[in-house]
């Protein structure tokens, strides 16, 4: 497994969360009848996916051609002016690789009269509140829009590509990308995503490039996160998921305790992500 795990990182810092190589294929065992099983379920007859070209939705798609075959997949790419050229290359190289189809739809004209409708201008905000909050969430409706509008046309369900921290965070847009029917590496920190990745033959280049969101301007999810994606799966095993004290988290995760409780902070806050919406509960 030494070149398995060059490939998923060359070094982890302040924790290696990784999967011990025996329990590796038990993993993609797993998450391919995860998906088999939904699909079954759903009495479907496939599954859609976005396609960014970065490693969620990579190793997302590498699942499911798994799982189901290449016939059963089908990707849809949804590129924004926001997003990198190379970005969408890839996303158009996976599903090549793969050998699924796949169609491109661009989400700017759709984004565009809608603002127009809606006459919503940003002058009473701020521009990073205005990409952020409001055409950033927007953005990511719209492409949700659109990705079930194709899977209903074929009878597909929509996996997810979130991941444990992103979901953890609320680093996702409620019914944007976290509208999904299911999300098979929502148990998965970002390391043990890449391990997986690599495991399934995703190119390095891949599982080595840097997140981006894609929705705003940012350089990478982590600068808009505030934290590198290491530190974060480290500080989530140990307060979120283990319970363990503010402090021996700072200590361990070498951060601060303003560090971990902001994590918190966003956990908590996100969790209105993560719930169905709240109903009052019946006087009978």
């Amino acid at each position: 497994m030494a070149n398995l795990y060059e490939q998923t990182q060359d070094e982890i810092e302040p924790v290696d969360l990784r999967f011990a190589a025996d329990e590796i294929d038990a993993q993609l065992t797993h998450l391919t009848e995860f998906i088999r099983k939904r699909v079954d379920a759903a009495d479907a007859d496939g599954v859609e996916i976005a396609l960014s070209g970065g490693i969620d939705s990579t190793t997302t798609a590498h699942l499911a051609v798994e799982a189901l075959g290449t016939e059963n997949v089908h990707g849809i790419i949804l590129p924004k002016a926001v997003n990198e050229a190379e970005n969408m290359s890839d996303a158009e190289r996976v599903a090549q690789d793969l050998g699924i189809e796949y169609e491109q739809i661009g989400i700017d004209p759709i984004m565009d009269r809608l603002l127009e409708l809606a006459d919503a201008e940003s002058d009473n905000e701020s521009e990073a509140q205005w990409e952020g909050r409001y055409v950033g969430n927007t953005s990511a409706r719209v492409r949700m829009t659109t990705t079930y509008l194709i899977a209903n046309r074929e009878n597909r369900l929509v996996l997810g590509t979130g991941n444990r921290a992103e979901l953890a965070t609320g680093y996702v847009t409620k019914y944007g990308d976290g509208g999904v029917d299911c999300n098979p590496l929502g148990n998965l920190y970002k390391q043990q995503v890449r391990q997986i990745a690599a495991a399934l033959g995703v190119p390095e280049a891949i599982v080595q490039k840097t997140p981006t969101g894609g929705m705003v301007d940012y350089e990478s999810d982590e600068e808009e996160l505030g934290f590198d994606y290491d530190t974060l799966d480290a500080v989530l095993a140990f307060y979120i998921d283990g319970n363990l004290p503010a402090s021996v988290v700072a200590r361990l995760t070498e951060t601060t305790v303003d560090d971990v409780e902001h994590v918190a902070m966003m956990h908590e806050e996100s969790s209105h992500k993560r719930t169905p919406p709240a109903t009052p509960e019946p006087l009978f």
